[in-house]
């Protein structure tokens, strides 16, 4: 969904790579199931962009404000996915991307609806993403012969290489890679425009309006491919529908129209209508179409569905008995082949970087944390910020909540905490609460803060929050388990809010005593990123103390 779809009234239209992580494979995938569920993931990767290279499937999603951005996931069935790496190292987008200056920062900018795909003639993949409205950001990797090696990358041989921006918003963009080798890209609101780029993909040759909707109307989210000879573009108008556009007549059109999706139940309660993404063939020849449901206040949430073709050419969504998105579907590939499953994992931090589940909430101050390495394993964070504002404080680290409802507990080291520093776990979001230790003097106190808010639209802290309800003290402590338990079943839409609950241990992790109220999650869309679990450390008098983030452990519950 791009940036104008904040100004169209959702409600209104309802009906990793594990190179730091130790991963528990003993959850279940839907790998070699004969039938798979929907939704494939359970956790907020919108705007996505889906395509194949011989056996292996990539998707590429937004990710704002956090960084590194823009993940990648792979699969090998459409079902089971998993982080590989991030085409956006660091966002190379401007000073506010730091959180150098405190809020409004950069919330709810960055990587909007952006478009990933690979080049087989020189081996490269391409990333093209608008920010702001101003220029179009380009990074491009190696391939290291994915054309070669039925579309594997080892996640060790990703290299992403930043190019000098076009001077041009490609708005909602999807790249496609012609017959000929040629490059074009399809983007607009409301109008639907196509690029031409360079040999090299670096810089624009032409572009051109191919088509223009009814007056009045929105669309979004674009998608290009070429099958056969007919040139198709998927455009979202947002936030019900999926139109298709076809021309026969090259790139530049003129391209017909026709609804994929309109208004289509299923196959989640109390969240949106299941549209903008894009479609995808498996190596034997059939199509899928990925697209995501508005599903607060865990975010934005990927289902699949199969495709049949018309006689005449058009793309059509295969719908359960009802005339719904199926809740389930066969499973579009049957393969031996199987991605580590992310819905239970232990990460203590062991690797020589950080897994591609975690993303920070700016840029990070790359010289304030670090990971200690050898057996003990463990991620220090020193503090970064000196503010009594969490969401003005660097180094926040955060993944997404699993849904329907899931566990992440922090195993902290808080020995060597300063006086006045804050740390411990967040559920983060433009409405936030957390668990953590406040170290006053030598006293150093759980305690639990919640009513962290900052204001919708211009994205400035509006409280600081207050200290709801105050544990023991553990002066002495050295490590300290801090657990957030989050119900994020779909809710969008109603006035039911879906409750999290703060709890702690201080005997080895074997006893949790919960503390303080239940936190009411927002429903609200126009954040648009939905809740995640975080770890931070910030100074409120002056840097220099620091904490280890000795393991997370994500637990569907």
């Amino acid at each position: 969904m791009g940036r104008l779809s904040n100004l169209i009234p959702l409600v209104a239209l309802l009906s990793g790579s594990a190179t730091s992580a130790a991963i528990d494979q003993t959850s279940i995938h839907q790998t070699r199931a004969t039938d798979f569920s929907n939704p494939v993931l359970w956790e907020d990767y919108p705007d996505l962009d889906v395509f194949r290279i011989g056996s292996t499937f990539y998707y590429s999603s937004s990710t704002f404000a956090y960084s590194p951005g823009a993940p990648v996931l792979k699969s090998y069935d459409l079902v089971n996915w998993t982080p590989v790496t991030h085409s956006v190292p660091t966002l190379n987008f401007g000073g506010r991307y730091n959180l150098t200056g405190g809020t409004p920062a950069a919330y709810v900018k960055g990587i909007w609806a952006s478009t990933l795909r690979y080049r087989s003639s020189n081996d490269k993949f391409y990333w093209y993403g608008c920010v702001e409205f101003g220029k179009t950001y380009i990074w491009t990797s190696s391939g290291t012969g994915a054309g070669d090696k039925d579309g594997e990358v080892d996640p060790a041989d990703w290299a992403w290489e930043a190019h000098p921006p076009i001077d041009k918003c490609y708005y909602d963009s999807g790249l496609l890679i012609d017959d000929d080798d040629k490059m074009y890209i399809a983007y607009g609101n409301p109008n639907i425009e196509v690029a031409e780029l360079s040999d090299d993909g670096l810089s624009q040759v032409g572009s051109r309006v191919v088509y223009r909707p009814p007056s009045g109307t929105t669309i979004e989210g674009a998608r290009m491919y070429k099958v056969g000879e007919a040139y198709y573009i998927l455009v979202t108008r947002p936030a019900d529908a999926e139109w298709v556009l076809k021309s026969t007549s090259g790139p530049f059109g003129p391209y017909e129209q026709r609804e994929l999706v309109t208004r289509i139940s299923g196959p989640l309660r109390n969240a949106g209508f299941s549209h903008q993404g894009g479609m995808v063939d498996t190596p034997n020849g059939d199509w899928y179409y990925v697209a995501f449901m508005d599903a607060y206040p865990g975010g934005r949430i990927p289902v699949v569905a199969p495709l049949r073709w018309t006689d005449d050419g058009w793309p059509e969504l295969v719908t359960d008995a009802q005339g719904g998105w199926g809740a389930s579907y066969p499973v579009p590939v049957q393969t031996d082949k199987s991605v580590p499953d992310g819905k239970q994992i232990l990460d203590e931090f062991t690797g020589a970087e950080l897994s591609h589940h975690w993303e920070w909430n700016h840029n990070p101050d790359t010289s304030r944390f670090s990971l200690a390495g050898g057996d003990e394993g463990g991620l220090v964070l020193q503090t970064a910020t000196v503010t009594e504002d969490i969401f003005s404080a660097r180094n926040t680290l955060t993944r997404r909540v699993v849904g329907p409802k899931s566990s992440g507990t922090f195993r902290l080291d808080v020995s060597k905490m300063g006086d006045g520093d804050r740390a411990g776990a967040v559920l983060f979001r433009d409405t936030a609460a957390y668990i953590g230790v406040w170290k006053q003097g030598d006293e150093a106190s759980i305690v639990v803060v919640d009513g962290l808010e900052l204001s919708q639209g211009s994205w400035t802290t509006v409280s600081t929050g207050r200290v709801a309800e105050t544990g023991p003290v553990v002066s002495n402590a050295d490590d300290v388990w801090f657990r957030i338990e989050a119900d994020i079943t779909p809710a969008f839409g109603t006035n039911t809010a879906r409750t999290t609950t703060f709890s702690y241990s201080v005997d080895g992790g074997e006893t949790f005593v919960r503390l303080g109220p239940a936190f009411s999650m927002s429903n609200t869309w126009q954040y648009f990123t939905g809740y995640r679990f975080g770890v931070f450390n910030f100074a409120t008098k002056e840097l220099g103390g620091e904490v280890k983030v000795k393991s997370f452990q994500l637990q569907p519950l």
